[in-house]
C-alpha cells in the first residue's frame, strides 16, 4: 500500500475514533443540572459503577485518538520532501508526460509493425474501453451499469 493510501486510511481511522468518542460521551454522560432554575436531574440506579465506567472510557478513547494522530504524523513525515517548489514539480510532470508520449508512440509503431490482425485490434479497443469505463466507475465511485 502506498503512503497516500495509508494516510487516507489513518485519516478515516481518526475520524471514526473522534465520531465514536463524541457519541459515547453524549450517550453515557451523567445528567447534570444546567442552572439553579432547573430541577435536579434524576439519580441513576447504580451511580458508582456507571461513574467508574464513564470516567475510564474517555481516557481510553482519547489515548486511541492520540495514538492514531501520532501515526498520522509519522506517515506525513515519511512523505518525500518537495524540492524546488511547485514550478519544479510542474516541469517534472511535463517531462514525464513527454517521455510517456514518446514511449507510447514507439509502442504504437511496434504494434503496427507486428501487423496485428484486425479482429485482435478491435478486441483490444473493446477491452481498453471496458477498462476505461471500469476505472472511471472506480474513481467516481459509481456502480457498474
Amino acid at each position: 500500500m502506498d503512503i497516500i493510501s495509508q494516510l487516507q486510511e489513518q485519516l478515516n481511522l481518526i475520524a471514526s475514533l473522534a465520531f465514536n468518542t463524541i457519541g459515547t460521551l453524549q450517550r453515557d454522560a451523567p445528567p447534570v443540572r444546567l442552572s439553579p432554575n432547573y430541577p435536579e436531574p434524576p439519580a441513576s440506579a447504580n451511580p458508582t459503577e456507571e461513574t467508574a465506567n464513564f470516567a475510564e472510557q474517555p481516557k481510553l478513547m482519547s489515548a486511541a485518538l492520540v495514538k492514531a494522530a501520532k501515526q498520522f504524523d509519522a506517515l506525513v513525515s515519511a512523505l518525500p520532501i518537495s524540492e524546488g517548489g511547485e514550478e519544479a514539480q510542474l516541469k517534472r510532470i511535463a517531462e514525464l508526460q513527454a517521455e510517456n508520449d514518446v514511449i507510447g508512440q514507439e509502442l504504437q509503431k511496434q504494434l503496427e509493425a507486428a501487423g496485428l490482425p484486425l479482429a485482435f485490434e478491435n478486441e483490444l479497443k473493446h477491452v481498453q474501453e471496458l477498462f476505461s469505463q471500469a476505472s472511471d466507475n472506480c474513481l467516481n465511485l459509481k456502480k457498474p451499469d
